[in-house]
């Protein structure tokens, strides 16, 4: 069997963590910052992770990670 191509966009955008679970960053973090309140804005810093759902299809995008 060949080896599997990583989608780059994924990877990019993913990290598995020792434990597992797959970090991603949030979203709406990145303009329109000024209407957002200080306590929203560095809630959105913290990385999140991957809903359960989400896990074996992010999975199969980064066959290596």
């Amino acid at each position: 069997m060949p080896k599997l191509k990583t989608k780059r966009g994924a990877a990019k955008r993913f990290a598995v963590s020792k434990s597992g679970n797959i970090k991603r960053k949030k979203a709406y973090a990145s303009h329109i910052l000024t209407k957002k309140s200080p306590k929203r804005k560095r809630g959105l810093r913290k990385a999140d992770i991957v809903s359960k759902e989400d896990k074996k299809a992010i999975r199969r995008l980064l066959p290596y990670a």
